[in-house]
């Protein structure tokens, strides 16, 4: 198990260093690098590229770290004993163009005791959507599934993404889903593959979308909009996101946790969106479709 984690971490090493390449080419402007040592056993590097011209905040997280997980804690994993293991990768994107969607994607390894597993996937956060959009991102990853099957079934893992990535206070989704998984440990060379494309697939998924959108022309109204959405981002960051949860019960870097929220969020007391807007378009693409059957 030593020499298969580290081969997990080397791939999700590298995978930062692909994404932060192409994103740093795509925008111009230069990732800032952080490396950080876990208190426990460890470390990582955040690399975070603030005030772009496309985006606006845009973090991507590697981090390898072990160590032993309160009482408390551990009883909420799978597995026996305290001492674990985590290594992974988390991107959280933010544009500037209202007309950008926010993409959100992470993978990881966790061993606790005797028991190993992946988790992670990607979801697609948009603001103004448009179907061809959202149809594309999700075929991407229905064809990378369809390549590990019966290791990953796209329905399932869809399916999962809609019931995750779902705002109960709010009766609403945070966006138009993806895939997301976790637990998943039966084979884990086959999955270990699975998450591999997945993980060299998440540029194909995302980029064309930004080069199409990114020069869109906006005004006040659209920004106000984007900020107001972006609180239920943040929502559901603090309240039910595990990747933060598992960050601050490790007592991981608090920077690097908190890299995913936006820069500017809104949150106007009984805001309203106009029926028939251009805005409340938004809450019908919400509700979960079969988005990769569509044609464009």
């Amino acid at each position: 198990m030593p020499d298969f984690r580290q081969q997990v971490a080397d791939y999700f090493a590298n995978l930062q260093d692909v994404i932060t390449t192409t994103l740093g080419d795509l925008d111009g402007t230069p990732f800032r690098e952080d490396a950080w040592n876990f208190e426990q056993k460890g470390g990582g590097r955040s690399r975070v590229l603030a005030e772009g011209t496309i985006f606006e905040k845009a973090g991507v997280n590697f981090s390898q770290v072990g160590g032993e997980f309160t009482e408390e804690f551990a009883k909420s994993m799978p597995g026996e004993g305290r001492e674990f293991s985590a290594c992974g990768i988390s991107l959280v994107l933010h544009p500037r163009n209202p007309y950008v969607p926010t993409v959100h994607a992470n993978f990881r390894f966790i061993t606790k005791g005797e028991n190993a597993w992946f988790g992670g996937g990607a979801d697609l956060t948009p603001y103004y959507p448009f179907r061809e959009d959202c149809i594309a991102f999700h075929q991407v990853w229905r064809d990378v599934c369809q390549r590990h099957a019966p290791v990953a079934d796209y329905q399932r893992l869809k399916t999962w993404c809609d019931e995750y990535f779902h705002l109960p206070h709010r009766k609403e989704a945070r966006g138009i889903g993806g895939i997301f998984f976790d637990y998943l440990k039966d084979d884990p060379e086959a999955v270990f593959d699975f998450v591999k494309d997945a993980g060299d697939h998440f540029l194909e998924a995302y980029v064309p979308i930004v080069k199409k959108r990114k020069d869109m022309t906006y005004g006040d109204r659209e920004r106000m909009f984007q900020q107001h959405r972006r609180g239920r981002y943040v929502e559901f960051n603090l309240v039910y996101d595990r990747g933060t949860l598992f960050g601050l019960k490790t007592s991981g870097r608090i920077e690097s946790i908190l890299m995913s929220l936006p820069p500017i969020v809104r949150w106007t007391y009984d805001y309203q969106i106009e029926p028939g807007s251009r805005e409340a378009e938004l809450l019908e693409y919400l509700e979960p479709r079969d988005w990769a059957s569509q044609e464009v």
